[in-house]
């Protein structure tokens, strides 16, 4: 079944969830790792927020590395080699509203020209932080990402309650790090 095709039965309804990507632009300073922060205004989603610059997969054409590097473009200004991109962490994630989508987080070391305020009716402001000293007012989805990645953990899942803001509140933290395997796994002799 495709997704323009009518569905039939009684099966259960598959998901149709949002993927979006999320951009840890990484910098080394004397103080340690900071990553690039923006902060959310106008008429979107987690206005005056902190936040990673992020977007949406354009549509099925459109793989998710792409749509990094694409967004990091539209949002920050940067440009960025895909050979540059790492995969961090993915987060399936259910806001308080009670819908669901997959965020996949990328590290970038290396890009060229400077971050700046590219699209100014969605973003106000930009900051680099220390994983360790991340703002207050917070996206609670983007900071459940940061913290996985800080953990070094490649899957995790942050399910929140409908009781719980959009914004990250320590006593309300839903980050549930999903174990992986180890490295090599895959190769070892099973005798």
């Amino acid at each position: 079944m495709t997704a323009a095709e009518p569905r039939t039965g009684s099966g259960p309804e598959r998901h149709r969830e949002p993927l979006d990507v999320h951009l840890i632009l990484t910098r080394e300073t004397a103080g340690g790792s900071e990553v690039l922060l923006s902060r959310r205004a106008g008429p979107v989603y987690a206005a005056g927020l902190w936040h990673l610059p992020s977007g949406h997969l354009d549509g099925p054409h459109e793989d998710v590395v792409t749509a990094l590097v694409r967004e990091a473009r539209e949002e920050t200004g940067v440009v960025i080699d895909p050979a540059d991109v790492r995969a961090a962490v993915t987060v399936h994630h259910r806001g308080p509203g009670g819908r669901s989508r997959t965020g996949f987080f990328f590290e970038v070391r290396r890009w060229r020209g400077e971050p700046r305020i590219a699209e100014p009716a969605v973003c106000d402001a930009m900051r680099w932080a220390r994983l360790d000293g991340l703002p207050a007012g917070m996206v609670a989805y983007c900071r459940a990402g940061l913290d996985a990645y800080a953990a070094g953990a490649r899957l995790a899942v942050h399910f929140q309650q409908p009781e719980d803001g959009i914004g990250y509140d320590p006593a309300a933290d839903r980050l549930r790090v999903v174990p992986g395997v180890d490295a090599g796994a895959a190769q070892r002799d099973p005798r």
